[in-house]
């Protein structure tokens, strides 16, 4: 087969890992034949590590669009970025492969789908946290059924991000941090997790004065699916308790013949009643490993799709349902309002 060529566009931070972690995993069926990033020394840094000559390693963005004959582009850069990123690979016909969120605005999010649709090409975002063993086999315990039909999910991420920069100086920074930077990740997952997507959202995210955020850092929101399943959705950075942070999240499935349950020791359970006798049974489920996890499921599924293969679970207009839902509820929050989400997306798709 021969190998897709890549236009890696950032080198730094989370880039660096694309780069050197993931990407390696896949160098029968991908290269990287061009890097651009802003800031010289991981430019340097990585292009060193690729083997790139240094007419392959690029500053400028257009120019690297202009010069790079490639497959597709990946997009590792902040949020506020993805747009421009998105366009150029449009306008010059590349494929996208990128991280979440899709962009840092709304406005951003459908301009990005409608130049993606109106060039025709495809575009795969990166939500990993569907593909490691512990939220597979939860979704794969939902699905089978065992427990009858889903009625509410509950889902938590708490963290202790009180000092200054625990979470990335920036994420201190920035309006929404958790729902911009954390919920779109948890939102994705309730949304995985129930096998629909949001209708409606209400709730509200804030701050408190002994934050280390200057923006939102905490959330609780009510998710309306559109299969009848509800979905609570608590995040906090200011995690003073028991820890749920970073793949160590608490989800509770609460069913027709019992829950299924996961919190920060990563032990999934299925808890049931009796109705005759009262008595409650815990039942330890055995991970399931699937084939790739994490980052690399999803670069795995890209590889596929542009190889000729079906469309990644995790394709633009699948992930622009939990993008939605992530604006809605700041949305909802700021207007204290029950915000129509299916509404945001038939109009975002020019649907009538």
């Amino acid at each position: 087969m021969k190998k897709k060529r890549c236009l890696m566009i950032g080198a730094g931070g989370m880039a660096r890992g694309w780069i050197r972690n993931f990407y390696p995993n896949f160098a029968d069926r991908h290269e990287i034949v061009a890097l651009v990033d802003i800031a010289p020394k991981p430019l340097n840094e990585q292009g060193d590590f690729l083997g790139l000559p240094q007419n392959a390693r690029y500053t400028d963005l257009e120019k690297a669009f202009a010069e790079t004959e490639a497959d597709y582009c990946t997009i590792v850069t902040p949020p506020w970025a993805h747009r421009q990123c998105a366009q150029l690979a449009c306008a010059h016909h590349l494929h996208i492969l990128m991280e979440k969120p899709i962009a840092d605005t709304w406005e951003d999010v459908v301009a990005i789908y409608r130049a993606v649709k109106k060039a025709g090409i495809k575009c795969t975002v990166m939500q990993n946290y569907r593909y490691n063993p512990t939220m597979y086999t939860f979704r794969e315990v939902l699905r089978s059924q065992r427990l009858g039909q889903l009625n509410y999910l509950m889902g938590r991420f708490a963290a202790d991000y009180r000092t200054y920069a625990a979470w990335g100086a920036f994420r201190h920074e920035i309006p929404h941090s958790l729902l911009v930077e954390g919920g779109v990740h948890h939102l994705d997952m309730l949304r995985n997790l129930t096998g629909s997507r949001c209708v409606q959202i209400s709730g509200w995210e804030w701050n408190r004065p002994w934050s280390s955020f200057k923006g939102e850092s905490n959330a609780n929101y009510v998710m309306k699916m559109a299969n009848g399943v509800v979905a609570h959705y608590e995040g906090t950075c200011s995690g003073t308790g028991h820890q749920n942070s970073w793949h160590r999240e608490y989800y509770r499935a609460v069913c027709e013949k019992g829950e299924v349950v996961i919190d920060s020791d990563n032990i999934l359970r299925l808890v049931m009643r009796d109705n005759t006798t009262g008595a409650l049974t815990t039942e330890e489920v055995p991970l399931i490993q699937p084939p790739f996890q994490g980052h690399n499921y999803v670069i795995d599924a890209h590889l596929k799709w542009l190889a000729g293969g079906p469309k990644p679970e995790t394709v633009l207009e699948d992930n622009m349902q939990s993008n939605a839902t992530m604006f809605a509820a700041i949305e909802a929050s700021a207007k204290s309002k029950v915000v129509d989400v299916a509404a945001m997306v038939k109009k975002a798709a020019g649907r009538r």
